[in-house]
């Protein structure tokens, strides 16, 4: 052992290793940043328990990244609350879906300045808990009990909600726009519904391949059950009585004009009947609350459009029972029947199709030339992918994504949510020629009973197919759509 000069021993490393060398700045840090990367690659940017802000329920949204109003709102929450639940029951009612409803009451309470907000959607019951810190909660539930065709008061109400998140509008001027919006008047009076209901059966009929004749029964049975079903609604008889009653009305007409010679095929003329008794924005809206987390929501909107298409199923099955006792001859419903007009003339028989549902529908006057658009673009594709060998159960669906993006971006463009564009142009894709074929095989030939009910799960996975193509098509067209919101957000604050 050696001295220095200090005095201290300079003893050297026991373990026979040569001493290391102190690390300079640059490596130090390189080191922090590398283990600062790893963890960042193990753990991620959060915690994975930590809580999810509400306001990110927003992402994805015509409303993503609100314009808070922070004057005075906390002083008169239960007002604030009271028109979010107001609103979500005015959606509900007009046929939204559970998403749109949460975001939009996301949207509005958060824009009119209102923290520590949760909502809760179950099926026809909408709550709001809101809970500051150190002041007692406030808890609403507010439930549906009626719902009505107005797409045009539901595009409404989503202007309404864009005007508010970009801040434009206050709670008081809000509050008096939603009261105009449920007292304003549909766009079309019922006798134009009425006559849309014909034409829209008139028209698929004749893409269906039947000829004049048929389409002219298709339009005077489609008056008359329009009118039953509005004499039902007036004395208050269920919804599934109801449908039931108009599937046996037109197909009994369809049975007995063909038992009394006339040159018709009533499968045809059934088909184009019960396409617009189908509840296809329900199943719709039942699909994406499935897809979005809404399981219960979901659930109670499947059950309710199982019943209406058991009571479609029902109407038929007792028709044609009720008229083959009545002397009517048995069909041969696995008859084909080639087109009856070329292609182009098939394209306009759509549109004006696609144009009187959205009619129907109670759909704006300015969004009825664009929804036709959409409904056309489906159809070629419908035809196109049919042409390249798809099948017919996966042509239908890739269709029905095709709508559903058009729609999205379409209707995001003209300020409406895109339910109202997707409904009306994807209703001309449901299968309903092979749902009366299948019922008719239930029922009267009793031979055919495997083959009627391979013909009704074939139906019901088409049903399906389409209603989540249609919401795979709008979750495919977000990120085309990011700005859409911002644009009318800029519209509203140069007003």
């Amino acid at each position: 052992m050696t001295e220095r000069p200090d005095g201290s021993a300079n003893r050297p490393p026991t373990d026979g290793l040569p001493k290391t060398q102190p690390l300079r700045p640059s490596q130090v840090r390189q080191n922090v940043n590398a283990k600062r990367m790893l963890m960042r690659l193990v753990q991620g940017d959060s915690p994975p328990t930590a809580p999810m802000n509400i306001v990110d329920r927003l992402a994805g949204s015509p409303y993503a990244n609100p314009t808070i109003q922070v004057v005075g709102v906390d002083a008169s929450a239960r007002k604030t609350i009271d028109f979010a639940l107001h609103l979500a029951e005015v959606m509900f009612r007009y046929g939204a879906g559970a998403l749109e409803v949460e975001t939009s009451m996301i949207a509005v309470t958060a824009a009119l300045g209102l923290k520590n907000v949760e909502v809760d959607i179950t099926n026809q019951s909408v709550a709001i808990n809101y809970a500051p810190k150190d002041q007692t909660p406030i808890t609403l539930l507010r439930v549906v009990r009626s719902w009505t065709n107005n797409y045009a008061g539901l595009a409404q109400v989503h202007q309404l909600v864009t005007d508010i998140v970009a801040g434009g509008v206050g709670r008081d001027e809000a509050v008096r726009r939603l009261n105009e919006i449920i007292r304003s008047a549909k766009p079309f009076p019922r006798w134009m519904v009425t006559i849309a209901f014909g034409i829209f059966a008139a028209v698929f009929v004749g893409v269906l391949g039947g000829g004049l004749g048929a389409s002219a029964v298709a339009f005077c049975s489609n008056i008359l059950i329009s009118l039953l079903s509005r004499q039902l609604v007036r004395w208050r008889t269920a919804d599934f009585f109801n449908t039931m009653a108009c599937a046996f009305l037109v197909t009994f007409i369809a049975l007995m004009l063909r038992w009394a010679g006339v040159e018709i095929a009533p499968s045809i003329v059934v088909a184009g009947g019960i396409l617009l008794l189908l509840p296809t924005g329900r199943l719709v809206s039942s699909v994406q609350d499935a897809i979005n987390g809404f399981p219960v929501t979901a659930a109670g909107r499947f059950l309710s459009t199982l019943l209406t298409f058991g009571a479609i199923v029902a109407g038929i099955g007792v028709a044609v029972v009720v008229g083959t006792l009545m002397g009517s001859a048995v069909l041969d419903v696995t008859q084909t029947f080639p087109d009856a007009y070329p292609l182009w003339i098939q394209a306009i028989l759509i549109a004006v199709a696609v144009v009187a549902i959205g009619v129907t529908e109670q759909t704006q006057m300015r969004l009825l030339i664009p929804t036709a658009a959409v409904g056309l673009l489906g159809f070629f594709t419908l035809w196109a992918v049919g042409e390249a060998g798809l099948g017919d159960r996966l042509s239908p669906a890739v269709a029905a994504v095709v709508i559903g993006l058009l729609g999205r971006v379409v209707a995001l463009k003209l300020g409406a949510p895109q339910l109202v564009v997707a409904v009306p142009a994807a209703l001309i894709l449901l299968p309903g020629l092979t749902i009366f074929r299948s019922m008719y095989a239930l029922t009267v030939e009793g031979g055919n009973i495997l083959i009627g009910a391979g013909g009704m799960l074939n139906a019901g996975a088409i049903v399906l197919g389409v209603a989540a193509g249609i919401v795979l098509g709008d979750n495919l067209a977000r990120p085309l759509t990011k700005g859409l919101s911002s644009n009318e957000r800029r519209r509203v604050r140069r007003r």
